[in-house]
């Protein structure tokens, strides 16, 4: 422990497990006080017993973050065991799931075939069209929606501390999808887009109150959300230039950073551990 975070009071969404569970036990390691929140509130309060034993006063909370009440009911929890936040991890999501994950796995296969033997695509992807407002919906509800519903509410805590050098520090979840794209996933590439483009935004926004908001971007991490789609992990990892998919640990660590008063410079951005599967700038 170099305790990089020690003292600092951090919320971490989805913290019951895959990403967000690796970031509570990182951050905890590091001294950070930690309130895991996972829609799972028995999964939360796990992580948060994990956490207690490096550095006591966090605790587990329950939260659906695509609902706006259940989002403030969260916060007045919150409220009640502390008075500040330090630090606050948009992380929870959800991917591609059943028959929709098999689809895009098929139709990833067979283009990745027809580029190797014919060097073209012929099988069409065709997402869009066939597309529900549903799972439009709930797609955007629980990545972006929920970005929005928890920054408004932790920066109702946050402002209250601008007089000082680092008044709070927002870790929002995006995505290579977010940014390469990827065909067959219009939905969680729009969603992720758009938590790009809200980081940077509210980043201006609240640079006056010496409030950071920053993006993290992963590439394909093992981790629950692969769950469904565990037959195209080889084709992905081979595509990968550092030749594997990532583990938690690479994502929780540059949130460890984007946490700590290392990044107290570092604004609007968003840090990508991706293996190389996309580079900018």
């Amino acid at each position: 422990m170099s305790n990089r975070l020690k003292g600092k009071v951090s919320l971490v969404t989805g913290g019951g497990s895959g990403l967000g569970a690796a970031i509570c036990k990182r951050f905890a390691e590091e001294g950070a006080i930690v309130f895991p929140a996972d829609i799972n509130e028995a999964a939360a309060k796990a992580v948060s017993g994990e956490c207690e034993t490096l550095a006591p006063g966090g605790a587990g909370l329950a939260v659906d973050v695509g609902d706006s009440g259940s989002v403030r009911r969260m916060f007045g929890e919150l409220g009640k065991k502390t008075k500040r936040l330090d630090v606050l991890v948009n992380n929870a999501g959800i991917g591609l799931k059943g028959a929709r994950a098999a689809r895009y796995v098929e139709i990833m296969m067979k283009q990745a075939q027809e580029l190797a033997a014919k060097g073209r695509i012929e099988t069409p992807c065709d997402v869009t069209q066939e597309l529900s407002d549903e799972d439009w919906d709930r797609m955007l509800r629980i990545h972006l929606y929920a970005t929005f519903y928890c920054s408004r509410e932790a920066l109702k805590i946050m402002s209250r501390q601008s007089g000082e050098l680092s008044a709070g520090k927002i870790i929002n979840m995006g995505s290579i999808m977010g940014t390469a794209a990827g065909a067959g996933a219009i939905d969680y590439c729009a969603a992720k887009a758009g938590i790009l483009g809200f980081t940077r935004a509210l980043a201006r926004e609240v640079a006056s109150r010496n409030i950071q908001v920053n993006a993290l971007a992963p590439g394909f991490v093992d981790t629950p959300l692969l769950d469904d789609m565990r037959e195209a992990c080889p084709l992905v990892a081979a595509a990968t230039p550092l030749g594997r998919l990532g583990q938690p640990d690479d994502i929780a660590w540059a949130a460890v950073y984007l946490a700590s008063s290392e990044s107290d410079w570092v604004t609007g951005q968003t840090l990508s551990p991706n293996g190389g599967w996309h580079m900018s700038q």
